[in-house]
């Protein structure tokens, strides 16, 4: 009797135990509850942005050069100094052209020689008009001729000394052996050094920067942006600028100059784009700062918002999805297909004008 029971219970627990495993590999086999996270929407500032990218530089920037070829032969700046207009920069030690010394040392000869026979021809009609033999007008007309060939004589001397020392007595206070600024502001480069050969500027040669001065208080960007965007702006608009070196620093400026012709560019047409900018107090700027420009395009403040993964298009026209079924029913949750109207965006949220309200719950990523 007992040997009975015993195996009847073996047998009753061998039955649960295969029941329990066919319930286990059925439950295994049933498809997880598809879960999706809950948005709801709200009231939201938006704004609609592009980003321009460029650096920041002086709005007037010179490059101050030699009136003459020469040999740097003193420095008196240095890059970062500040200094004002007038102040000497550099003195250029002359390397006189020997074609043009010896034109001019020519010019002298010929000037003296001329000089000294109009000298006595003048002293001779002097002479005659003390004894009544030519007249007064005459006389004159020789004095003159006279004051003219001493004035030739003196710049043909006055150029052989500009060739060889780069100024003259003749020129007064022009010395053009020194090169000063011509604006205040900072030196922001000196490419020579002392003892480098220089070329004077002209007609026909730009010649060589000593220094490079710029007025870094009044500081604009300038920047290049996508023909894409550039319908969308116009001047005036409010530009915030952060410099790549400083992103904690936002520093603002209006726009003020759109290009009216686009450059290609990498393949690409761009357009340049300059903007006033107005530097914090406390923040130091160097020329040329990389800074990447954000302008509101379109501003929507206070918007009914939701997330755009919310958001899916069918035949260009969007639509969300409300939850119809109870918020706490996780796992059998029903939605309830939305169409609906939207505005602007900020890449992150998009104003909803109309088809749902800040009492909804909509359909948002897969959990």
């Amino acid at each position: 009797m007992m040997k009975r029971i015993l195996k009847t219970g073996g047998w009753v627990l061998v039955g649960l135990f295969v029941i329990y495993t066919f319930y286990f590999l059925w439950k295994q086999s049933q498809p997880a509850p598809v879960v999706y996270e809950l948005v709801t929407p709200e009231q939201r500032d938006i704004q609609q942005r592009t980003i321009a990218t460029g650096a920041l530089e002086a709005r007037t920037q010179v490059e101050l050069k030699p009136q003459i070829t020469g040999v740097v032969s003193s420095l008196h700046v240095q890059p970062g100094q500040q200094i004002k207009a007038g102040d000497l920069v550099a003195v250029i030690r002359v390397i006189p052209d020997m074609s043009q010394l010896t034109m001019a040392q020519s010019d002298v000869e010929a000037a003296r020689i001329s000089l000294d026979e109009i000298q006595r021809e003048a002293d001779r009609t002097q002479r005659l008009f003390e004894k009544g033999v030519v007249s007064k007008e005459e006389n004159e007309q020789f004095q003159n001729k006279l004051a003219a060939a001493k004035d030739k004589l003196s710049a043909a001397r006055a150029q052989v000394e500009v060739i060889t020392k780069g100024s003259s007595v003749r020129a007064g206070s022009v010395n053009t052996t020194e090169v000063r600024s011509t604006m205040n502001g900072i030196v922001l480069n000196v490419p020579v050094k002392v003892g480098t050969s220089v070329s004077g500027s002209s007609a026909f040669s730009q010649g060589t920067t000593i220094a490079t001065v710029a007025d870094m208080k009044d500081v604009i960007f300038r920047g290049n942006i996508d023909e894409t965007e550039v319908a969308k702006l116009h001047t005036g608009m409010e530009v915030t600028l952060t410099p790549g070196s400083m992103q904690e620093v936002k520093i603002p400026a209006v726009l003020d100059y759109i290009a009216p012709e686009g450059t290609l560019q990498n393949g690409a047409k761009v357009f340049e784009l300059k903007a006033t900018a107005t530097i914090p107090q406390g923040v130091e700027i160097r020329s040329g700062y990389s800074v990447n420009a954000s302008i509101i395009l379109s501003e929507d403040k206070q918007a009914l918002s939701i997330d755009e993964t919310c958001v899916e298009f069918e035949d260009n026209k969007p639509f969300v999805f409300r939850l119809t079924s109870s918020e706490t029913d996780v796992e059998n949750q029903q939605w309830e297909r939305i169409p609906v109207e939207l505005g602007i965006s900020d890449g992150i949220y998009v104003v909803v004008k109309s088809g749902v309200s800040k009492d909804d719950r909509l359909r948002g990523i897969q959990k």
